[in-house]
């Protein structure tokens, strides 16, 4: 009877315990509703006089804005947080000026952890908007490369009296696993064409250091950027590229703030409050200055476009996977096809842009999304966009465009294709004592296990398949550029090309940004100005995320607490989960390059 009680006590005070926990739930919801109201209200308001469109870069800058009423609010620290995409930051940019209420644009900046090529396209937009005669100042504590990189375009650049500015050159730093699979007794087993010397994705799984012709590209890569890096800086604060280089190898700015001025890195030495004085001066204000987020002036001008006809800007970026997936974080040829044979069929569309922010990935999803853009491209323009990166199944897709632009600093190419499957006998035989046996109807029925290392035959279809995958690949970007296969080939074989470099190999057609992309896309479907730029795949509401979210895996909530706590370090940790997530035939650049 006792025993009863208590589990019946057990039992109520449980429900009661889900009941509290639901109310609270949809107490926090409504809150939500409402905030979401407000937050309408305000952002809808007219921009006032006198005021300075404000960016606080600090964010890894995705392509596009992800459709947040919150703002990007951290509920940890209910703080809201601004994480305007690239495509609404250039087209504030560009509003900005005309827009007789923003006297001029302030950047506070840092570190911007994003690739070179997204800082490019913004600080080339910025150089635009200085053409309107109208101020950009910059302020940073400290300034990392990339940061400085962007700040070097403003006016005035400050620097808080105790900061730095990090000025030391770029390197690529590689992980490679080989002794860390020795210890455990773990092959990679590794399946390359025969040319593909400069495809070192799987070098890391062989190798305890760079190959001669993996430290070739990358000399060459790293020379290509650093190159466009300093010539901008040059250009803008008139320092030679001779001293930017000797700056950089001294370390000379890295610790002292006095010797950025001395230098003529920056303008001036200033606390944040000597910052906001000058900002009163340039916009005539006695009072406070009166800022707008990137957020909140995306927000103000909007307006509907009422021609019928669009250009639609589908957005590609991650990595490439088969299947079904979320696609605000990577590609998946489900989704991304379905995307591309929507926009085929809508009859308002009269042009694609292909924006492409990949890496590559699986081989097969390559090929299922480059059928479904070959098929757009036969009834209306297909026009390609690359950001950060292009390359292997991102240019497998690009290849056909009927033009590609990309960034001087944008990594293409990396035409190549390898197949790893681990083998993992010793590790589970020997250091952890599991053995196996198998019963097959046919002798190659347990081919793909990770229990024992394929066999002679296994390994030579899948050399085939290799060679196949490589020679499909070559033969589609030699169709698609108007080149000779054997051309490719030499100018292949895995190697990565910056955007720069790759004009000159006949990979990229022109240096331009997103936009340059949607006017050719225009003109190619003659258009002239009477059309709107739609952005694909249409983003679902705010809501059923919020529902996803909730729902998404544990796997999935840890990885993004480790993105978010690892920082820049999460590279690292992501190399070692590929040692279990890239088997089979892939098409991806072995490879990222950021200033940092």
């Amino acid at each position: 009877m006792k025993f009863s009680k208590v589990v019946l006590a057990a039992f109520i005070g449980t429900l009661i315990a889900l009941v509290i926990n639901f109310f609270i739930k949809i107490g926090v919801v409504s809150s939500m509703i409402s905030s979401l109201s407000k937050t309408e209200a305000e952002t809808s308001a007219t921009v006032k006089p006198n005021s300075v469109l404000y960016m606080k870069l600090n964010y890894a800058i995705p392509d596009r804005t992800t459709d947040d009423p919150f703002g990007g609010l951290d509920f940890q620290t209910m703080e809201s947080l601004d994480m305007t995409g690239l495509n609404d930051i250039l087209r504030n940019i560009e509003n900005a000026k005309t827009d007789a209420n923003i006297k001029g644009i302030y950047l506070e900046l840092s570190s911007i952890p994003t690739s070179t090529a997204t800082i490019q396209e913004l600080r080339n937009k910025l150089v635009e908007f200085k053409e309107s005669g109208k101020f950009i100042v910059t302020y940073g504590e400290s300034y990392g490369q990339s940061a400085y990189y962007l700040a070097s375009v403003a006016d005035k650049i400050f620097l808080n009296p105790e900061g730095a500015l990090d000025l030391h050159g770029m390197a690529s730093q590689v992980m490679f696993y080989k002794h860390l699979l020795e210890k455990l007794d773990v092959e990679m087993q590794i399946v390359r064409g025969p040319n593909n010397r400069f495809k070192s994705a799987v070098e890391p799984y062989f190798l305890d250091k760079m190959s001669e012709a993996n430290r070739e590209q990358m000399d060459k890569l790293l020379g290509s950027v650093w190159g466009q890096i300093l010539g901008d800086i040059s250009q803008s604060r008139n320092i030679s590229v001779e001293q930017l280089n000797q700056i950089a190898d001294n370390l000379e700015t890295l610790f002292d703030a006095d010797k950025a001025l001395e230098y003529g890195l920056v303008d001036n030495l200033y606390y944040k409050d000597q910052v906001l004085e000058e900002l009163k001066g340039l916009t005539g204000s006695n009072k406070s200055i009166t800022a707008v987020s990137n957020g909140n002036y995306a927000k103000s001008y909007k307006a509907k476009n009422a021609s019928k006809n669009e250009v639609a800007v589908i957005y590609a970026s991650g990595q490439i996977f088969d299947g079904k997936g979320d696609e605000n974080t990577n590609i998946y040829s489900d989704n991304l096809s379905k995307t591309i044979r929507k926009a085929r069929e809508d009859d308002n569309v009269k042009a694609v842009v292909l924006r492409v922010n990949s890496p590559g990935g699986s081989a097969v999803a390559s090929a299922i999304i480059g059928r479904e853009l070959d098929l757009t491209k036969e009834v209306k323009p297909v026009i390609v966009s690359m950001g950060n990166y292009a390359a292997s199944g991102g240019y497998w897709i690009s290849a056909k465009a009927d033009r590609i632009f990309a960034d001087a600093t944008t990594l293409t190419g990396s035409i190549g294709v390898f197949g790893t499957f681990p083998n993992a006998k010793g590790l589970l035989n020997d250091k952890i004592g599991l053995t196996f046996d198998v019963a097959k109807t046919n002798e190659n029925a347990d081919f793909g296990t990770i229990t024992q290392p394929l066999t002679e035959f296994q390994y030579s279809k899948l050399q085939e398949m290799v060679v196949k995958t490589y020679d499909d690949f070559t033969k589609r970007v030699a169709e698609g550029r108007g080149l000779r296969q054997t051309y490719v080939d030499s100018i292949g074989q895995g190697r990565v090309w910056a955007g720069a470099d790759a004009i000159g190999l006949g990979l990229v057609d022109q240096l331009g940004d997103m936009e340059d992309a949607i006017a050719y896309a225009a003109v190619k479907a003659d258009l002239g100005s009477d059309y709107k730029v739609t952005e694909w795949p249409r983003q679902k509401d705010f809501f059923t995320r919020l529902i996803e979210s909730m729902n998404s895996s544990e796997a999935d909530k840890l990885d993004a607490a480790l993105k978010q706590k690892l920082g820049v370090y999460y590279n690292y940790f992501q190399g070692l989960e590929q040692l279990n997530s890239n088997t089979g035939i892939q098409a991806r650049m072995p490879f990222d390059i950021v200033i940092e």
